[in-house]
């Protein structure tokens, strides 16, 4: 009964508070990358209820760049976590799914009325879709090695900067009777369907690891070319880039089957299959982090 009515005793000391473990600064710096390139594509959002076309485009582009930067520091810092992986589904969604669809359909598809709104939205949900497929695919164990170098399907920052494909035309010059609404939604729901295709689209992502010496000056010269003529140029090589993408895919699908075939061959030879040289362990196969 004693215990019911403790002692009061003003001079004890109080008991210790729980302190929190901190976090290291590694581990924030991609999470900060995450959200600037989430508030791009929220400003994106704003720019095309605002009218301004050029703005809005250019949020979506500068969210591209921010979310391909996140994953790289963050293998790069060895900061991965799982909390990086959700919060950086969850800004591709908003910076290439729903940004996107807004975008196109402020430009010109709301004058189709629910047939806009439905490809619009239908692109949207293809985005949502492909991320979680995505993530789900990255704990698949049976993947062969070189589908490292493939994403299964358009990822979701390239669909949203092709889809986006008829604005740029038009801000070249194009009149809009060359790219109608009807058209630009029909492009739309294609992109859309690429993006949760199954058809191998080259990834680049071991491209660069590892740049002899004797490149490392002309790299640099050709990076500040590209943003030179990207500043200069913008919706004319956006317009290029788009169109040289969407030409690369049947390639890519080609030079999937050929290496699949070579690779159940071994298979069914019983030779142990070979991996990528230098590379130990594909990104697929590693814990969640920042991946597009």
């Amino acid at each position: 009964m004693s215990d019911l009515f403790p002692p009061f005793e003003p001079e004890a000391p109080e008991p210790p508070r729980r302190r929190f473990q901190a976090i290291p600064l590694r581990l924030l710096v991609p999470n900060v990358v995450t959200l600037l390139a989430l508030c791009a594509g929220l400003t994106g959002i704003r720019m095309a209820f605002e009218g301004r076309m050029e703005l809005a485009l250019g949020a979506i582009v500068i969210a591209a760049v921010l979310d391909a930067m996140d994953g790289r520091l963050a293998r790069m810092l060895h900061g991965t976590s799982r909390f990086g992986a959700e919060l950086d589904s969850l800004s591709d969604f908003l910076c290439f799914g729903v940004a996107p669809a807004l975008i196109i359909y402020m430009w010109g598809l709301d004058v189709l009325g629910s047939l806009g709104w439905i490809a619009s939205l239908a692109f949207a949900i293809c985005a949502g879709l492909r991320l979680a497929r995505f993530n789900v695919m990255l704990e698949d164990p049976n993947k062969p090695p070189f589908a490292a170098d493939y994403f299964t399907g358009i990822p979701a920052p390239a669909g949203a900067l092709i889809m986006l494909l008829p604005i740029y035309l038009e801000m070249i010059g194009l009149p809009r009777l060359v790219v109608t609404p009807a058209v630009a939604a029909l492009f739309t729901l294609g992109i859309g369907l690429l993006m949760v295709s199954k058809l191998p689209a080259f990834s680049g992502k071991r491209l660069g690891a590892r740049i002899p010496r004797d490149k490392v000056m002309p790299l640099f010269i050709a990076v500040v070319l590209s943003v030179a003529v990207l500043v200069t140029w913008p919706w004319a090589t956006l317009s290029v880039v788009c169109l040289a993408y969407l030409a690369a895919l049947p390639f890519s699908a080609m030079r999937y089957a050929r290496q699949m075939r070579a690779y159940e061959a071994r298979l069914a030879s019983g030779a142990r299959p070979e991996e990528p040289h230098g590379v130990e362990v594909p990104d697929e196969h590693r814990p969640p982090a920042h991946l597009n």
